[in-house]
């Protein structure tokens, strides 16, 4: 039985700031090899928000610590910076599950850990700092302590730490992934926002398909370990998406992302729409303008 080829991935909708090419990676202890990569091959624009979603386990976050330069790789090839000059240290910023801040710092304090640990001027890093705060909805919070703060407040304060340094690439790990529905819902709204206004790079790790789908102009899917490509897509979504049951000219979401048989046991397919009956005659729903003008729809 000949083995089902894996999918050409969709090509990034802008100059490519990530390629990957048969990547692989394999982890040795006591003599013993695990492989938890086994084959990746990937373009991520620039600019981009790139949703990875996989089962747990499969190898999303080992692939996140090969981007940002924390692990080798073991085979294929990687090219992170778009042919320019790239410091990992420098051009990556990394936002994780938990926000990790410094409990005797102030909020400001701790947004500013990467400038001062890069030595970059204090007053200029100081009025970006100040900045960002404003940007996630933080002015006010600025002197306070985190313990001051509620868990999506600290999870904005660690986005804003995670832009000090001005970076290429924003890496994500499942940063919602510890908060209650509502907050999390909340922040993946201002996660569209802060994106829309950095013109940042961002790769988000996630197991929600509904938020894959929601925040990503694209997707790549992974199979269960060791990590191969499942299938990867460009998504078009109305914009704004409205939430479940609500009217969006005329149309009305009916179901959500879908599980569907692909190759590899894994697949996504787009929300798909129903028209009202009293909406309109005449009008294609994909007539819309799509909430990521560079991404097109994959068939």
């Amino acid at each position: 039985m000949n083995a089902t080829p894996v999918p050409t991935p969709v090509a990034a909708t802008r100059r490519p700031l990530i390629r990957m090419r048969n990547l692989r990676k394999v982890y040795r202890q006591r003599g013993q090899e695990f492989l938890a990569v086994s084959d990746v091959t990937l373009d991520i624009g620039e600019g981009d928000m790139v949703s990875l979603v996989g089962p747990s386990g499969c190898g999303k976050s080992t692939l996140l610590k090969i981007l940002a330069g924390l692990h080798g790789h073991d085979g294929g090839t990687l090219e992170v910076g778009g042919g320019s000059d790239f410091n990992p240290g420098r051009d990556v910023g990394m936002v994780f599950q938990q926000p990790l801040l410094l409990k005797w710092r102030t909020i400001l304090d701790n947004v500013l850990l990467p400038a001062d640990i890069l030595g970059l001027p204090r007053k200029a890093a100081r009025q970006r700092a100040l900045g960002l705060l404003d940007m996630v909805g933080l002015g006010g919070f600025a002197d306070k302590m985190p313990y001051e703060l509620s868990g999506g407040m600290q999870q904005r304060a660690a986005i804003a730490r995670a832009l000090i340094h001005d970076p290429k690439l924003v890496l994500m790990d499942e940063p919602f992934g510890a908060l209650d529905a509502l907050t999390r819902e909340k922040m993946n709204l201002e996660m569209l926002r802060i994106w829309e206004q950095t013109h940042k790079t961002f790769v988000v790790v996630t197991h929600s398909i509904q938020e894959a789908v929601f925040l990503g102009s694209r997707c790549a899917v992974l199979t269960a370990g060791p990590a191969r490509m499942a299938d990867t897509f460009a998504i078009a979504l109305e914009e704004p998406a409205p939430p479940a049951g609500e009217d969006h000219g005329g149309l009305r979401r009916v179901r959500g992302p879908h599980l569907s048989p692909a190759r590899g046991g894994v697949g996504i397919r787009p929300r798909r729409w129903r028209r009202r009956p009293d909406s309109p005659a005449g009008v294609d729903p994909r007539s819309s303008a799509p909430r990521h003008p560079a991404a097109s729809p994959v068939a």
